[in-house]
């Protein structure tokens, strides 16, 4: 039922998504305002919601501007179940800021495919990841997106290399001169570099189920998507590579997230959509892409009750 539905690739999935999000949005965030909520904080929610809702638009439009993906609405549906399982993703507005950038930069990335103004892809790329980084430190390790892209294409012209620290020194120079002209502005802390952590003790049971089940799924998937690249034809065998080398960043971002409150898992979400989305593709017996797909529709409810 769940994939007929979404097999096919309709407006009305992207309607039901952001209707769902603003549900999970509002429940989830609605424990900051007990004791009532003002104009601006109103304001506050509704930018973040519309920030989260980019990131899904701007998810949707390079998987299917580069074929990550046949023409149906899985990834959709599995990135917002993703957000049901890990709610936490949706509680820290820059968490989410971060990864939109994140995304912005991934679309960069992959349409270096096209050997079409190289130059201006790289710098913007660069520049989303910086933007990123101020948010969350440790997203500049997307950084290694743009070499492993420049490897795949063959781009190793010195000038293309130095091209992504120009987009990292633009920001770096508009948020000095930000400084300069707002003294009392506490720029400084935006160069700060984070610690590095590996103690997982803060997860929840509840939380490490959800992540059991999202491990699970995603290893599963991965072997599959790992022999079928192959079989992908040389234009696009490097994008489906750079999802891989985007998921792998994202683990590591996450085994050394200073503070894990499971919010960092946020990062892994594109990549993992696109990888789970090609395995269910690939399934002969229909029963066997419903079952992913309730498996992840009922953990969120399987925490609940933890």
């Amino acid at each position: 039922m769940i994939t007929r539905f979404f097999s096919t690739s309709k407006p009305i999935h992207l309607v039901l998504v952001s209707v769902f999000i603003f549900s999970l949005f509002i429940t989830v965030r609605f424990e900051y305002y007990s004791d009532g909520i003002t104009i601006l904080e109103v304001f506050r929610e509704l930018s973040l919601y519309s920030i989260l809702m980019l990131s899904i638009v701007v998810f949707s439009f390079f998987v299917s501007k580069n074929n990550l993906t046949k023409k149906n609405n899985f990834k959709l549906l599995i990135f917002t179940l993703f957000l049901a399982c890990i709610p936490e993703t949706v509680m820290h507005g820059k968490m989410i800021i971060s990864n939109v950038f994140i995304l912005f930069a991934l679309r960069r990335v992959l349409s270096l495919r096209s050997n079409l103004k190289i130059k201006k892809k790289l710098f913007d790329a660069a520049f989303w990841i910086t933007l990123a980084s101020l948010f969350y430190f440790w997203s500049i390790l997307f950084f290694i997106l743009i070499i492993a892209a420049l490897f795949f294409h063959g781009i190793h012209q010195l000038k293309n290399l130095i091209i992504p620290f120009t987009g990292y020194l633009t920001v770096f120079l508009i948020i000095i001169s930000y400084s300069v002209m707002a003294p009392s502005s506490n720029t400084i802390n935006w160069f700060q570099i984070d610690t590095v952590s590996f103690d997982f003790s803060n997860y929840l049971l509840s939380q490490v189920v959800s992540i059991t089940v999202l491990t699970t799924l995603g290893i599963y998937s991965m072997v599959f998507y790992v022999r079928k690249i192959g079989d992908k034809s040389s234009d696009f065998r490097s994008s489906f590579l750079l999802i891989l080398i985007s998921l792998f960043i994202g683990v590591g971002l996450v085994v050394i997230a200073p503070v894990k409150n499971t919010s960092e898992l946020l990062f892994l979400f594109a990549p993992l959509s696109i990888i789970i989305t090609n395995h269910i593709e690939a399934f002969s017996n229909k029963w066997l892409a419903d079952f992913y797909l309730s498996v992840l529709a009922v953990t969120p409810f399987i925490q609940l009750m933890l």
